[in-house]
């Protein structure tokens, strides 16, 4: 038996209790909690330092973009077009013998006030030069697809390990608990090499993985609604709570440290905020016709990865941390990716369209509504091509040298670091590996990169393994 008093307390006080232990889990604050927390980042204060950056959207070219018909203009390949290349020494390819020096099918201009080169495969990025860092001397440890994604991807060419955006989850958390922390948009015509390990969060907590969304499917977020069947009632659905809250209870008691299990009941909380918040952000009937025509929504060619942008957008300013963007899907042949062993005119040139328009409307229309100061735009591939032909037509694989480079938040514009050789075949000044440009964005995202470290198998695991440095010559 008990009093008046004691029931209203176990009534209303474990009520209120449950709300209080949400609110206050949700600041990290709870006592349990303790160490294995980390404080939570904001934009004034970071989490080593104050950040310059709150949010990250990363553009990926998966099948490696050539960077001798994008970014980094050499006079040499023009003047030696067709003749034997011979940049002194063994040349090292992927899968063929070198071929003749090979002149970009698309002519050169300079642009902006930094009086960029850019090729007219891009010329809608060639109007925003002038907000760009450029690294040309970009080199990759693997010239083989599946590795050197995951390098540029999670820091390490070998599977298990967590992705950026994921260690940018862990270290920072969310910036608002109606959606995910960390999404991915994928190219709607499949997976880049390694698929969804690109974005997993490897030996941290599982909660860190990036959410898939195919804004193209008929159920861009999958499994997010129940199925419509006439035994789905009310009372079913709540029996069925009740009976998972009970085995839920059970495993945890079972499995004392498992994050699996708090990172699954963590997605069915984040699923029920998102019947309520996905389909407005995926809903673009309320963009104006001018907003969709930035991002090519009107052309075939550019509306898949323009779509993509724009939900990227809606997503950044809803306050979504991290948004990673894939160009191109390892699904054999026909190609559609940047993989231009071939036909390098047919094959860039039609990835080069798709994404040219989308991604300079992406950074113009986050300058438009002031997000671009505290947004960072990276934009990456796996390594380059070579600047001999393959065949006749064709570029073989070029990990010695390729470009990335990255806009706003903190990001000095119209400036470029480093440059490759005079054939663009090898980095020959300030060399810049993946991991720098990890711990770059991970510095203006106030984060130490040698600081926010996880003990794993003995070992103190970092998203730069024992590399990186900052690039402080691009920070603004």
């Amino acid at each position: 038996m008990m009093d008046r008093r004691e029931m209203l307390w176990r009534a209303g006080g474990g009520l209120g209790g449950i709300a209080l232990a949400h609110m206050l889990g949700v600041e990290g604050l709870r006592a349990e909690d303790g160490a294995a927390t980390l404080p939570k980042g904001d934009f004034d204060g970071g989490l080593h330092h104050p950040a310059k950056a709150k949010r990250v959207v990363q553009l990926f070219m998966s099948g490696a973009a050539s960077q001798c018909d994008t970014f980094d203009y050499k006079p040499l390949l023009i003047a030696k077009d067709g003749t034997p290349f011979d940049p002194g020494g063994a040349v090292e390819l992927f899968q063929s013998d070198p071929g003749a020096v090979m002149a970009s099918p698309w002519p050169w201009r300079q642009h902006g006030e930094c009086g960029a080169w850019v090729s007219d495969l891009l010329p809608h990025l060639a109007t925003c030069v002038d907000e760009i860092a450029f690294l040309p001397a970009m080199v990759s440890t693997s010239n083989v697809h599946g590795p050197a994604t995951f390098l540029q991807a999670t820091g390490f060419v070998m599977p298990g390990f967590p992705s950026v955006g994921s260690w940018a989850s862990y270290g920072l958390g969310s910036l608002n608990e109606n959606l995910p922390t960390f999404v991915v948009l994928p190219d709607s015509r499949g997976y880049a090499p390694n698929g969804p390990a690109n974005w997993g969060a490897g030996f941290l907590p599982a909660e860190h993985q990036g959410t898939t969304i195919r804004p193209a499917d008929p159920r861009p977020i999958r499994d997010l609604f129940p199925p419509d069947e006439p035994f789905l009632t009310d009372s079913a659905e709540a029996e069925g709570r009740d009976l998972l809250a009970r085995l839920n209870r059970r495993h945890a008691s079972e499995r004392p440290g498992d994050s699996r299990l708090d990172a699954r009941i963590a997605s069915y909380e984040l699923a029920a905020r998102l019947q309520l918040s996905a389909p407005e952000v995926l809903d673009l009937s309320g963009e104006t016709e001018a907003t969709k025509a930035l991002y090519g929504l009107d052309r075939e060619i550019t509306a898949d990865f323009g779509r993509n942008c724009l939900i990227a957008r809606r997503l950044l300013e809803r306050g979504v941390r991290f948004v990673q963007l894939w160009s191109g899907a390892d699904n054999g042949f026909p190609r559609r990716n940047w993989d231009s062993h071939e036909d390098l005119a047919r094959d860039h040139g039609e990835m080069g369209t798709s994404m040219d328009r989308p991604a300079a409307a992406l950074i113009k229309d986050l300058r438009a509504r002031g997000l671009l100061d505290d947004t960072i735009v990276l934009w990456t591939t796996e390594f380059g091509r070579m600047p001999c032909s393959q065949g006749s037509k064709g570029r073989d694989h070029n990990p010695f040298t390729f470009t990335s480079w990255l806009a706003g938040g903190g990001i000095k514009g119209g400036v470029t670091h480093g440059a490759s050789d005079e054939w663009s075949y090898k980095a020959a000044e300030h060399v810049t590996h993946g991991y720098d440009v990890h711990a770059t964005v991970l510095h203006l995202l106030g984060i130490d990169h040698t600081r926010l470290t996880v003990r794993h198998d003995g070992i103190d695991r970092r998203l730069t393994d024992v590399h990186g440095h900052v690039i402080h010559p691009i920070l603004a």
